[in-house]
């Protein structure tokens, strides 16, 4: 029996590292995964040098040090403090549209975001946002985007907020597509 185990003792450490793998998802903390690379370092070993028990251990424990030292603060930086994914309707917030229906604090108006078409209304109680105008999204509030104004109106003075008469643009009012960037 000490011999069979002694010429299969790399099956052991590949047992002993499926084991600490298996055993990984239950902790998602990389330090088990860490652990199971160290066997299937010394299960190399095994396979390498057969009768130097207290090798494959050396290798293993070296292995493995190295892994938790060096790629495991790596990993649980990259995971745990990575970018936070937003999900549902908070994905909008920071994008830029275009309002294509005036949007005044009395009332709310449309804007094209991303080709959808959003409801919209002001950052305050004081400002009406004309058509035409390239605005970003501050937050959502149920399924009414919150902008401010990050451009001025096509067709308009920045001092006066004269209407000047576009090229013949389009003809309901509406922007036939984005302004320029």
């Amino acid at each position: 029996m000490m011999d069979w185990l002694q010429e299969h003792l790399w099956a052991v450490w590949l047992g002993i590292a499926a084991v600490l793998g298996l055993a990984e998802l239950a902790t998602l903390d990389f330090t088990l995964l860490m652990l199971a690379g160290g066997a299937l370092v010394a299960a190399g070993g095994a396979a390498l040098f057969p009768g130097l028990l207290w090798l494959q251990i050396v290798l293993g424990l070296i292995a493995a040090g190295a892994m938790l030292g060096a790629i495991r603060p790596l990993l649980v930086r990259k995971i745990h403090h990575g970018v936070e994914m937003k999900t549902g309707s908070q994905h909008v917030i920071g994008k830029t549209g275009v309002v294509v229906k005036e949007i005044h604090p009395d009332s709310l108006g449309s804007i094209k975001l991303g080709g959808e078409l959003w409801t919209a209304r002001p950052f305050d109680d004081l400002t009406t946002i004309a058509p035409g105008t390239r605005v970003e999204v501050m937050q959502i509030d149920g399924a009414t985007a919150v902008v401010y104004p990050v451009g001025l109106p096509l067709g308009h003075h920045e001092h006066g907020h004269e209407q000047i008469e576009p090229d013949a643009q389009a003809t309901d009012g509406k922007p036939d597509s984005d302004p320029p960037r």
